[in-house]
């Protein structure tokens, strides 16, 4: 039997998932492209020659998840060791916890609260006259109000954003928990860890397998695919139709390296609030790996910056023309027969780790089913299934 040829575009976490579970299944021959000169995309990690760090070199990146049979799948392809993420803010105020919990609120408001106190204590902060808020400052003084807003929120979501937050969507606030108990953890996931060899070994072992080639510095041409049954396109919507309709806006980053003897912060990472402050925060990633000792280290400052056609996309902006945008792009896409769009550029939205997995999952194994007829948009609208697993 002729095995049938399939293209995947980016050795990302979506392709790479996608790429194994078709190669798993038999009957297929992947071709991997990836544009970069490594695998993993943004969660790539490499070893730091100057520190002996585990570097993740486009910003730091944990992973966390209630779903059992996702954190099983990972574990399949790496060996994870617990990690708690504790992020710390500096504003014009002082230093806190995030996210905001009972600690937070005492340490804020120079108070000695218990759970129930530190409940009214917000209530009577929060701005009863919005009752639907239609945007971020919107959601955020609904929330906590105008003192814990201006604090932790305002300036750091100028950064982070570029724009007002009256132009932000409230849905971004809205996955950001208030805590009225001690807990400090920034995720409130079941099962949370980082691997022990970095998230490039973890794709590396997905990647692994007779049936899969990987060609690096290489990008699949959206015009080149006739030889291919099916190709699985993880790059920019926008960039696989050469930007027909328009650019879909994005926010990009810097990253300046600081170097040091011992440890430069307390912890892994520390937010900066206040918008005179340029940057948003900061990295050292000795802290990802406590089980490892280094007497250097190897912290980077973050600054976020729009994104021009040359630079790396990272977050997708999603306001107002973008969504438009986007609309037209799908419609597109679901006109062209042959390609699944899928992952975070392929569908223009931010996705965490075990998200795109689960995703990723849920479609090689619906190809595997049903392989569609026309093109596909995979904008999920429902969590990821639980099916795609089933079998492991």
């Amino acid at each position: 039997m002729t095995a049938r040829h399939i293209g995947i575009a980016g050795a990302g976490l979506s392709g790479a998932v996608i790429a194994r579970e078709l190669a798993d299944a038999g009957d297929f021959e992947v071709t991997v492209y990836e544009g970069r000169d490594h695998i993993a995309g943004n969660c790539h990690t490499e070893r730091d020659e100057r520190s002996g760090v585990m570097l993740h070199v486009y910003g730091a990146h944990v992973f966390h998840t209630s779903r059992e049979d996702v954190w099983r799948y990972v574990n399949r392809f790496a060996t994870f060791r617990d990690f708690t993420c504790r992020i710390r803010a500096i504003t014009d105020q002082g230093s806190f916890m995030l996210p905001i919990n009972l600690g937070t609120i005492n340490a804020f408001f120079g108070t000695d609260l218990d759970p129930e106190g530190a409940r009214a204590l917000l209530a009577s902060k929060a701005d009863p006259s919005i009752t639907d808020p239609q945007n971020f400052e919107e959601q955020a003084l609904s929330m906590v109000g105008r003192e814990l807003y201006e604090a932790f929120f305002r300036g750091y979501t100028l950064k982070q954003w570029g724009v007002h937050p009256r132009r932000l969507p409230a849905s971004i606030l809205k996955r950001l928990p208030v805590r009225f108990t001690a807990n400090d953890d920034y995720f409130e996931d079941t099962f949370q860890g980082i691997p022990e060899e970095g998230y490039t070994a973890m794709v590396e072992a997905l990647l692994d397998h007779p049936a899969i080639t990987v060609r690096l510095g290489e990008r699949l041409d959206p015009q080149g695919r006739d030889g291919f049954e099916h190709v699985f396109y993880s790059g920019p919507l926008d960039g696989f139709f050469d930007h027909r309709l328009g650019r879909l806006g994005y926010r990009s980053l810097r990253f300046e390296r600081i170097d040091a003897e011992g440890d430069y912060q307390d912890g892994p990472v520390v937010n900066y609030c206040d918008d005179s402050v340029p940057w948003t925060r900061i990295f050292e990633y000795k802290h990802f790996t406590p089980w490892e000792t280094h007497e250097r280290t190897a912290a980077f400052r973050q600054y976020p910056q729009a994104c021009g056609p040359d630079d790396e996309p990272f977050y997708p902006l999603r306001l107002v023309d973008d969504k438009a945008l986007l609309s037209a792009y799908a419609e597109l896409a679901e006109a062209t027969p042959g390609v699944t769009f899928v992952g975070r550029l392929g569908t223009y939205r931010y996705l965490d780790m075990h998200v795109a997995i689960g995703e990723a999952l849920d479609t090689a194994h619906d190809y595997l089913a049903h392989p569609p007829d026309g093109g596909m948009f995979r904008a999920f609208s429902r969590p990821p299934s639980a099916r795609a697993l089933e079998r492991r």
